[in-house]
């Protein structure tokens, strides 16, 4: 759904038919998921409980879901099967929120809720709970039908949803730093105790946790993913960057390391499996294996269309790889590089196969570090491709995972306390 659509009231969705991008129907919404905030703030959509035909619920995250119109709901055609299980930081909205009798600020007036309205936020991927819809006045009985007074108020006009601003619930926790990045709420759950560290990362999403994991030194990587059920490890690794997700599970022994690639999507553990068989410090195992890649026939609009995704890092938005079919990588015969900064130059009709940087030289997948480095910083990049002897491109260097394994292991910790010292001490 485009920024700025109109609200759409969740009873609406109840029952609605959700389809993959071919057309193909996947399931129904039976629930929304939303997590709480403090402070009466609206609470964040999380994604839809969908029933497949086979009568099993799963969770699809609201990050998959690519428009809700016309009485369907559209996805990425990206599904995890695993049957939903209900967090608790989350909340049904049509199981939990609906019929509940709540108070309107500012009086003792109860009041029924009878709908509730979601709206994606401006220029994000982010969904919202904004407004409710109440009827005043004492609810009907069995063979009654209520009367009353209807209308629509913003969420905060209401009290009996929100959390309370104390307490050591993991719900407070995560609401107070909801907003941090990553890297900064990957500093505060170092600091927890290893109790309060796995309540949070046991509320987090899979892919709020996942983004955190990858932030964290290896020893708290190790302990967290250890106390997780092994279906839901997995699912975190799934959504972890393949190069992270291998890392870590190069830590772990033999027999956990299979057990949980076992669990994860075969495509997914595909991807982990082949950046495992390289050397640690080389390009092969630094390297991530989804960076932007397109055909020849590719257009600038094409190319700025894939660089916009949002669950980009910036470093792989900086520019596109160009190779013949297949797509994915290993690709086809690796072609050049398309610079980001060429892309704004050119009008959006032009093929990106006539403006390669075909005289970088991309790395070798046995590069070593120091080999890697050097390119960086000769050539000014902040990623570089990797091909191997045949010309076939398997995946994409950052500068960000070269600096990862070139600065001191304690570099979180320091960097930390140069920032955000007094965050962690008061955090748990």
């Amino acid at each position: 759904m485009a920024a700025g659509a109109p609200r759409i009231f969740v009873s609406h969705l109840a029952g609605i038919a959700v389809f993959d991008p071919n057309g193909d129907m996947v399931g129904r919404v039976r629930d929304l998921v939303a997590m709480l905030r403090v402070s009466r703030r609206p609470p964040r959509l999380l994604g839809l409980v969908v029933e497949l035909s086979t009568r099993r619920r799963i969770f699809l995250p609201m990050t998959r879901v690519t428009g809700i119109e016309s009485g369907q709901v559209i996805t990425t055609g990206v599904l995890n099967v695993r049957r939903f299980e209900q967090r608790p930081t989350e909340r049904l909205v049509l199981g939990e929120m609906l019929d509940r009798r709540v108070r309107l600020v500012g009086s003792d007036e109860e009041v029924t809720v009878l709908d509730v309205s979601i709206q994606q936020l401006p220029a994000r991927r982010d969904w919202e709970i904004d407004r409710v819809f109440v009827r005043r006045g004492k609810p009907g009985g069995t063979f009654r039908r209520a009367k009353g007074e209807t209308l629509t108020v913003e969420w905060s006009a209401v009290d009996g949803f929100s959390l309370e601003e104390h307490g050591q619930g993991a719900e407070n926790l995560l609401a107070t730093f909801e907003q941090l990045r990553p890297a900064d709420l990957a500093n505060v759950l170092h600091h927890l105790s290893s109790k309060r560290r796995a309540e949070v990362a046991s509320a987090l999403t899979n892919e709020r946790l996942a983004d955190v994991l990858e932030e964290l030194p290896e020893d708290d990587q190790i302990e967290i993913l250890g106390k997780l059920k092994e279906e839901r490890a997995a699912d975190v690794l799934e959504e972890m960057d393949p190069d992270d997700a291998a890392d870590l599970l190069g830590e772990l022994p033999e027999d956990d390391k299979e057990r949980l690639l076992a669990l994860m999507q075969p495509s997914d553990a595909a991807d982990v499996r082949r950046l495992m068989a390289y050397e640690d410090k080389t390009a092969g195992g630094l390297m991530t294996t989804e960076p932007i890649v397109l055909r020849p026939d590719a257009t600038v609009a094409d190319a700025l269309a894939r660089v916009r995704n949002p669950d980009l890092s910036p470093s792989l938005a900086a520019q596109v790889y160009v190779c013949r079919p297949p797509d994915e990588t290993p690709t086809g015969k690796y072609l050049g590089t398309v610079h980001f900064q060429r892309l704004l130059r050119d009008p959006p009709y032009t093929l990106v196969s006539s403006m390669l940087d075909d005289a970088l030289q991309p790395l070798a997948p046995d590069a070593a570090l120091p080999v890697v480095a050097g390119f960086f910083a000769t050539y000014d990049m902040v990623a570089a491709p990797v091909v191997d002897e045949s010309g076939s491109l398997l995946g994409a260097v950052t500068v960000d995972d070269v600096l990862d394994h070139m600065l001191p292991e304690d570099w979180r910790e320091q960097e930390f306390h140069l920032a955000n010292g007094e965050v962690a001490h008061g955090a748990g």
